[in-house]
């Protein structure tokens, strides 16, 4: 056993911090009898007994350690799963404020702290199990983040206000796996993400922001690596400051986790040049280490008790209101610290530009459950690393009184679920039941989603203070259904997962248009193909003319599909992976994409910047929001709430100096119908977009035929299940 050399006066920082002649040490174990620090390297393993605990932390200072030592710890105290406790010092565990991981997870009984058989049955309450793990586990590597090298992401950001933000949803690895116009040696990589053609396609497509799936270190499931899977979608979270190092590219892996993460900076610092801003979907809500009878791989062995929600009962039980196996306790101040000590890395280190929280809900639990006065969200919302950042919520899990959509503190944007099934059931459930006489829902629902959704981001001290850019819109995510997939599949074709089918959700909302998957254009089936075509645009342009801030998934603008998977979570393969190959319909489809995007930049009237009040701004204005029927007459009550009204038009208007009006006319009944453009806006209107077109380019045949402009009080034809939009000739 070594020896350390005294503790400088410096209040210990959890983890591994390089100083000049070596490092600081710490790390937190409150019920913990004593911690080794094992530095490991090719001739075995040198252990170090850490001084403490002093409020919990056990700690050193070790001289002559330098960047790239791998090592890990060891904890002694008592096994006691009964109560809690599962100290076992044959685990090596990972640290867990480590910045860098080498080395793959294992999943053989050596990885169990308790005694599992070859099977990994056994009893979690059970004697521990005395086999080493340290050649089965993954290793912390230390990394100097002193002097990082490459650019500094954080000089660069965009800084893209909410009103202009559009969200892009993306998978690093999915993004460019399959991207021939990416080098081989950079696909599916952080460099792949930022390689110029990548930014190009974001650049000419008009999102703002990247999302990216989760890039903390992850690891899989026992049960998927059983069935020859893996969790492709990475919410299974083994280090919250390392990035996942399998995204990087091979050189960067060979020279160790300071070259992953300037890779990851380097690409950050690239889409910031390009505008885009970069968003991490984070996974502070439970572990990779999964329920009592999961592996004991990191905090289950520093503080089982300490870190994880419990029960209270004898024997222990764990709380999951994630549907992991555990949920970190957010009653704990450690875990509180824990997580704002990450986001903090992540924001200063790594430069990104704000968080989606999974699972949010639950970072929000308290000793009363949820409050939005949650010291996390609180100091989320006023850290000086932070405070500036964006920051969206998933509002729910499923916990007690999980679905909390609109009642997250503001500046937190959050997951419209509302606006997803709204939307879906107006263009797609609805018109399926109608072609079978079923009736189907009022336009209310959809023109309350189309106008911000002020029902549920309204509230608050003052009212109307959030705005609708609270309201993430969304229509698909990683999770459900494709854009494409929705429009060819009324039922979730999940085989492939290896679950008999039974996961993944069955409220999809969604319509084959009459016949079921994919359909060859020379098949009898193929009238159905314009239908599906016309059906994805409505969705998209709803998404996008919508008050809020829209989400797009990735792929959605190319036509992607998962064949009728909408649990992919485990299918890392081309099923998954965002296809490249453009024939003409998925080129018409980007191009609409990419126009409707720029209708939304051009016009101030699509970006609402606050919650509408259906009064005129100045006297002598047009309202900022009027809603009309068919015949051009405003609604009333009565109208809202017909069932049988699947025709509307609404006008959106801005005040001097923007000036300017949109109108958008729906026609979501299955017959054709003449459309009276309403009086008194403005004298004409012109045509902007029609979902009936295949591509933009049809606004010059529509233009050469006479139909581009309309004057006000004036009849059109709109055709079945399709949409328009004037603005101000």
């Amino acid at each position: 056993m070594g020896r350390v050399s005294s503790p400088s006066r410096r209040p210990p920082r959890l983890g591994v911090h390089v100083v000049d002649d070596g490092i600081d040490v710490a790390v937190l174990a409150p019920h913990a009898d004593a911690i080794d620090l094992c530095l490991l390297d090719e001739g075995g393993e040198r252990r170090v007994r850490l001084d403490g605990p002093s409020l919990g932390v056990f700690s050193a200072h070790v001289p002559g350690v330098q960047p790239g030592q791998r090592y890990g710890f060891r904890a002694h105290g008592p096994w006691e799963p009964s109560y809690g406790l599962r100290y076992n010092p044959a685990k090596l565990l990972v640290d867990p404020y480590a910045r860098g991981l080498v080395g793959t997870l294992g999943y053989g009984p050596a990885t169990y702290g308790h005694v599992v058989d070859d099977q990994l049955r056994g009893d979690p309450h059970g004697a521990a199990d005395g086999r080493d793990s340290a050649a089965h586990v993954p290793h912390a590597v230390v990394v100097d983040t002193r002097d990082l090298a490459g650019p500094d992401p954080a000089t660069n950001r965009p800084w893209t206000p909410w009103r202009d933000t559009v969200v892009y949803e993306a998978h690093v690895k999915g993004l460019t796996a399959l991207a021939e116009h990416v080098p081989p040696e950079l696909r599916g990589t952080y460099a792949g993400l930022a390689h110029p053609t990548v930014i190009e396609h974001l650049v000419r497509l008009g999102v703002t922001a990247v999302e990216l799936l989760p890039v903390h270190a992850h690891a899989s499931e026992p049960h998927l690596v059983r069935r020859g899977l893996t969790n492709y979608w990475g919410y299974n979270t083994l280090g919250f400051f390392a990035p996942h190092a399998a995204y990087a590219t091979e050189l960067a892996r060979r020279l160790g986790p300071a070259a992953v993460l300037a890779e990851l900076r380097t690409a950050v610092h690239a889409l910031h040049d390009a505008g885009l801003e970069v968003l991490l979907d984070v996974v502070y809500n439970h572990t990779c280490e999964g329920g009592a009878d999961g592996q004991h791989l990191s905090w289950r062995g520093l503080d089982n008790a300490v870190y994880y929600a419990h029960d209270g009962n004898i024997p222990a039980g764990m709380v999951d209101v994630t549907g992991c196996g555990n949920t970190l306790d957010f009653r704990r101040p450690e875990v509180v610290a824990l997580t704002m000590d990450s986001l903090r890395y992540w924001a200063d280190v790594v430069g990104v530009d704000g968080f989606r929280f999974d699972l949010a809900v639950t970072l929000g639990r308290g000793t009363q459950g949820f409050t939005p006065d949650h010291p996390l969200l609180v100091a989320a919302s006023t850290d000086p690393s932070l405070h500036a950042l964006k920051r969206i919520a998933e509002p729910w899990d499923i916990g007690p009184g999980g679905w909390r959509t609109g009642q997250f503190p503001p500046p937190f944007g959050e997951w419209n679920d509302r606006f997803r099934n709204a939307v879906r059931s107006f263009w797609l459930a609805d018109p399926g039941r109608a072609a079978h006489g079923l009736p189907g829902h009022r336009v209310r629902e959809v023109a309350t989603r189309l106008s911000g959704s002020v029902d549920l981001f309204g509230n608050g001290t003052p009212p109307l203070a959030r705005t609708p850019t609270a309201s993430v819109n969304f229509l698909t995510a990683h999770d459900g259904f494709t854009l494409a997939d929705l429009v060819a599949y009324e039922h979730k074709h999940n085989a492939a997962n290896g679950e008999q089918n039974r996961d993944g959700s069955d409220d999809n909302r969604s319509w084959n248009h009459g016949v079921e998957g994919p359909v060859p254009p020379d098949s009898p089936g193929a009238d159905v193909l314009p239908l599906r075509r016309r059906s994805i645009r409505n969705l998209l342009g709803t998404l996008v003319l919508a008050a809020g801030t829209p989400m797009i998934t990735a792929g959605d603008e190319l036509g992607r599909t998962q064949r009728g998977n909408n649990n992919a979570y485990c299918q890392d393969s081309e099923l998954s992976w965002m296809s490249w190959k453009l024939p003409p319909w998925r080129r018409n489809l980007l191009e609409t994409a990419r126009h409707l995007l720029a209708l939304r930049r051009a016009h101030p009237a699509l970006r609402a910047t606050g919650f509408y009040t259906g009064e005129p701004a100045d006297d002598g204005e047009a309202p900022d929001l009027a809603w009309f029927g068919p015949d051009g007459a405003p609604f009333d009550h009565a109208r809202w709430h017909d069932a049988s009204i699947r025709t509307f038009q609404m006008v959106r208007t801005t005040a001097a100096p923007e000036s300017d009006s949109v109108l958008v006319v729906v026609n979501g009944a299955l017959d054709q119908l003449a459309v009276r453009l309403p009086p008194d806006h403005v004298a004409r209107w012109q045509l902007a977009w029609d979902s009936v077109w295949e591509h933009p380019r049809e606004e010059r045949l529509t233009a050469i035929a006479g139909g581009l402009h309309a004057s006000v009080g004036e009849s059109v034809v709109l055709e079945p299940l399709s949409m328009r939009v004037y603005v101000r000739a």
